[in-house]
């Protein structure tokens, strides 16, 4: 009788660790900063899904380093959000899952942002998907356009009218300024905020294989003039010449008349400053044409891990329209196209703008990002401060593209 006792109870123990073990636990880690988008998708999602997420929140500046380091080490979670620009560099060392054949038979495929796909791609294999999507647009305070004597709800369209408002802008006197931008040798910043103005207009500071410097162009000499302008007009505050990015959203305090900044602001500003009465738009180029920096993160999967359908399944959650409307509700814009308009239907008008921007933006693709761009003491910081701010504007162009090519070359 005991002994079949013990038997059916193993059976039943048995059943129920098989069941148990049916669910899945996902490690995924994020960057610091990425907002309450993903947060709340991961609640969702494992409040609907027997397999569940387990998010860990990295440090920003230490996250590529840690994940290097994990994956060296055997320790590396399943997934991960990456910063997009780093996915290229990924995928380059073989530590990331080839996710093309799966992405491809996703029906909406065609309709994810292209510049997240395009930097998720390595040698024509996809492994990096789309999760968060970040985009540069032009806002302006329409109160103080208003009190200047301008029309608050014309956009403008190009930046010789927009040096014009804010010289008109900064009639108004005493702390209100026309223009803001960070530009104390923030590469990220300037990036996403000043190359648009080239982009716009047909050029890059990369060519599209990222192998050459294309840093001096006629286009990149006259945005560095617009700029160089209105800084020597005191159309801009003294302090953004050393705001590292800790200020970047100056035109949150209401005394900054126009500012190219990202679409998440946008919910910033609904939400912590609803005083501030603002329109938005594309970033104009210097010579017509619009463009944007397309930011945010991509949906990269470890190399060998042996969770990869309960990974894929969680991205196809975030994907669904439940999943972008989660996320599109706390900032995050949606990653697909094909239902964009459906899932910002009762979130402010304004984010439309951003989806707009999406269309026309870039991102530049090469395996050096952080050499080139995002370092504060590499070529596109240091050019970006010393051609607008110094008195060298030849000798700022000279040193950075010939800084630029060698770091291409050596990393080659």
């Amino acid at each position: 009788m005991i002994k079949r006792l013990l038997a059916a109870t193993s059976i039943v123990t048995l059943c129920l660790a098989s069941g148990a073990s049916a669910a899945e636990k996902i490690e995924m880690w994020v960057r610091s900063g990425i907002g309450e988008s993903f947060k709340k998708v991961v609640e969702a999602y494992n409040a609907s899904h027997e397999n569940q997420v387990a998010m860990t929140e990295v440090p920003f500046s230490e996250l590529v380093q840690k994940y290097a380091t994990a994956i060296a080490g055997g320790q590396a979670p399943d997934a991960l959000s990456l910063d997009l620009i780093y996915t290229p560099a990924f995928a380059a060392a073989g530590q990331l899952e080839d996710l093309t054949d799966w992405a491809k038979a996703l029906p909406y495929f065609n309709s994810l942002s292209p510049s997240h796909v395009k930097l998720g791609t390595y040698q024509d294999r996809i492994y990096g998907l789309p999760l968060s999507v970040e985009t540069s647009i032009f806002a302006w305070n329409k109160d103080l356009y208003k009190k200047a004597g301008l029309d608050p709800e014309k956009a403008p369209t190009s930046w010789e009218e927009i040096e014009a408002n804010a010289e008109k802008i900064r009639a108004l006197g005493d702390d209100i300024y026309g223009f803001y931008f960070s530009g104390g040798g923030c590469g990220g910043c300037m990036i996403f905020t000043f190359t648009p103005l080239v982009w716009g207009s047909g050029a890059d500071i990369l060519s599209a294989d990222g192998k050459t410097a294309t840093l001096d162009t006629p286009e990149m000499r006259k945005a560095v003039d617009i700029y160089r302008s209105m800084v020597k007009k005191d159309l801009v505050p003294a302090s953004a010449a050393s705001d590292n990015g800790v200020n970047f959203l100056t035109f949150t305090n209401g005394k900054i008349g126009q500012q190219s900044i990202g679409a998440f602001a946008i919910g910033t500003l609904v939400t912590e400053n609803p005083d501030i009465n603002f329109g938005v738009t594309l970033i104009p180029g210097v010579n017509g044409g619009t463009s944007s920096f397309a930011g945010g993160d991509n949906f990269v999967i470890t190399k060998g891990t042996k969770k990869i359908d309960a990974v894929k399944e969680f991205l196809e959650y975030t994907y669904s329209m439940d999943g972008q409307k989660v996320m599109a509700k706390y900032g995050s814009l949606p990653t697909r196209g094909d239902i964009a308009d459906k899932v910002l239907e009762g979130l402010d008008p304004r984010m439309q703008v951003g989806i707009k921007a999406i269309e026309v933006a870039k991102t530049p693709y090469t395996l050096q990002f952080n050499d080139l761009i995002n370092s504060a003491n590499g070529p596109w910081a240091t050019f970006t401060n010393a051609a607008i701010y110094g008195d060298d504007v030849d000798g700022a162009f000279s040193n950075a593209q010939s800084e630029m090519q060698s770091i291409i070359d050596t990393g080659q």
